[in-house]
């Protein structure tokens, strides 16, 4: 019996092909008047004419595009410096999770003032932001619905967590057609992250029927529709799925509290130290985690088996329960990405110190199985 939980969703989401262009009136409706832009490097053509659907309902007093895959301090410290010269009110971000989750930081800075150090945590701001409008390029983070954001500190070499319920974006704006552009693999990339996202949020410590709802849909989604997106990038109606099914599994893991697990874990400790992709080492890295979790949550993991379309029917669970991590492992070498850390060129020498690192994380701490440094550094060990 749950004795307690608590779900909140603060962010209003609209889903349309072409919607992105006409924001005019959205834009109205939050009551900036002077809009900083956050965006990622190299998408001028999706981004301009975004802005001309709503350049005329808001001063631009800036636009940032210097994000790099995994946003920093230092850059947060740039952009925010920038958009308080421009007395910013307003905050419009388009891109991956990197763009966003920068603009989601600035958000803090221009609001809160100090450091972004003073707001590492959970639960250490205590009210609104400014206006902030997300808009993803990407179908894997869902940080354009969630609570959190992650940057990376590079003189610690690790990557910071802040997550607030008044970090959550205003608005997510769900445009298929924006993703049309995005590579095979980062697709394939960015998906696996939702995956993950999902199948962690389900297994963590802090779910609940809500976010198991939502937990079961992503899954579904995300395992019929992955390989189309990939491989046929002009398909909307998978680019369109992948882009509904990442903002579910975002709202899943934000709504339980950030119930994540070791494979995000594992994942910051190793984009922290060594700046790889996050999405890319989701990927490698969710089967391992799952045959790690699988002992104490047997029911769980069998009831994502049957969501991936693993037939159940008259087998015992730790049967039903492998070929789920097979279909995942499938998903990912059938989209053509590494299977390996070594595939990466991640050292083997380097596996101690992310373990140490990992075991420390914020998402390891709503892992169902409590990992030591010894399982953990096994585990990389197996991934490697």
């Amino acid at each position: 019996m749950i004795d307690f939980f608590e779900f909140q969703l603060r962010t209003r989401i609209m889903f349309k092909a072409g919607l992105a262009r006409d924001l005019a009136g959205e834009i109205r409706q939050l009551g900036g008047t002077r809009a900083f832009i956050v965006a990622d490097p190299g998408i001028s053509a999706l981004l301009a004419p975004i802005i001309d659907g709503f350049a005329s309902s808001v001063e631009i007093v800036g636009i940032f595009t210097d994000v790099p895959a995994n946003s920093s301090v230092p850059v947060v410290e740039q952009a925010a410096a920038q958009a308080r010269a421009g007395a910013a009110d307003l905050l419009i971000t388009v891109g991956g999770g990197s763009a966003i989750d920068t603009a989601k930081a600035i958000r803090i800075l221009l609001s809160e003032g100090g450091t972004l150090h003073d707001y590492e945590g959970y639960n250490l701001l205590e009210r609104p932001l400014i206006p902030l409008i997300a808009i993803p390029t990407t179908a894997g983070t869902g940080s354009e619905v969630t609570a959190w954001a992650v940057i990376r500190d590079p003189v610690a070499r690790q990557k910071l967590a802040f997550g607030s319920p008044f970090l959550a974006p205003d608005f997510a704006i769900l445009d298929p057609e924006l993703t049309r552009s995005l590579p095979p693999h980062l697709t394939a990339a960015t998906g696996m992250d939702a995956l993950t996202h999902a199948i962690e949020a389900f297994v963590g410590s802090n779910t609940n029927p809500l976010t198991d709802t939502l937990s079961l849909q992503a899954i579904d989604m995300i395992a019929n529709n992955l390989r189309a997106a990939t491989y046929s990038g002009d398909d909307l109606d998978a680019r369109g799925a992948m882009l509904i099914a990442s903002c579910i599994a975002g709202l899943s893991f934000s709504g339980s509290g950030g119930s994540l697990g070791i494979v995000h874990a594992l994942a910051h400790a190793i984009g922290g130290s060594f700046d790889l992709h996050h999405g890319t080492l989701n990927a490698i890295l969710l089967p391992h985690g799952m045959a790690f979790n699988a002992g104490v949550a047997p029911n769980r993991f069998a009831r994502i088996a049957r969501t991936l379309g693993v037939n159940a029917g008259g087998r015992d669970e730790q049967s039903v329960i492998d070929d789920g991590i097979a279909a995942v492992r499938a998903i990912a070498e059938d989209c053509r990405l590494p299977l390996r850390l070594r595939d990466i060129e991640l050292p083997e020498t380097a596996l101690p110190a992310i373990a140490e690192i990992a075991i420390s994380d914020a998402a390891i701490f709503t892992n169902p199985r409590t990992a030591t440094y010894e399982e953990t550094l096994a585990l990389l060990h197996t991934a490697w």
